[in-house]
């Protein structure tokens, strides 16, 4: 997964660093040096503090560069997680279309993202890929399933 994050996005350099926000797992701490030049990343983790299961304080940490305090959080992440699991039920583990084959779920997945990307305004009436200046219009269905792909 984090390899293909380093073939999607530009290559960070001093001036214009990556930033980067996680929970506290501290394994990609040692990935994302191994990936990026520390140099070149503004990275910070959000650390929950849970009693009895419930989450009752968060610590902001900066790890790599200087991220903006403020800015160190995970919550849209989590967020599109819930959304995931809500709308693709292969990624709910107890569910009865729990994949058997790994690229039934990749399948799922990819679908999903061009849904996401190209038909779903999120933000003032426009998808992420209009945003981006991918698309000039939201895609539909039929488009999806019976237009050329070439466009994308």
């Amino acid at each position: 997964m984090l390899s293909k994050l380093r073939q999607r996005v530009r290559t960070p350099t001093a001036k214009k660093k990556i930033i980067l926000y996680t929970d506290s797992n501290d394994d990609y701490t040692y990935v994302f040096d191994e990936l990026f030049d520390t140099n070149c990343i503004h990275y910070g983790q959000v650390v929950k503090i849970r009693e009895k299961g419930k989450v009752v304080d968060k610590l902001k940490r900066e790890i790599y560069g200087k991220p903006r305090h403020k800015k160190i959080e995970t919550t849209n992440i989590e967020n599109f997680n819930r959304i995931l699991r809500e709308r693709i039920g292969r990624l709910v583990c107890k569910t009865k279309c729990f994949p058997k084959k790994v690229m039934l779920l990749d399948n799922a997945v990819t679908v999903f993202g061009f849904y996401w990307n190209f038909m779903k305004p999120l933000h003032r009436a426009k998808t992420p890929a209009m945003s981006e200046g991918l698309m000039n219009r939201v895609w539909e269905w039929e488009d999806f399933f019976y237009g050329g792909l070439s466009f994308v």
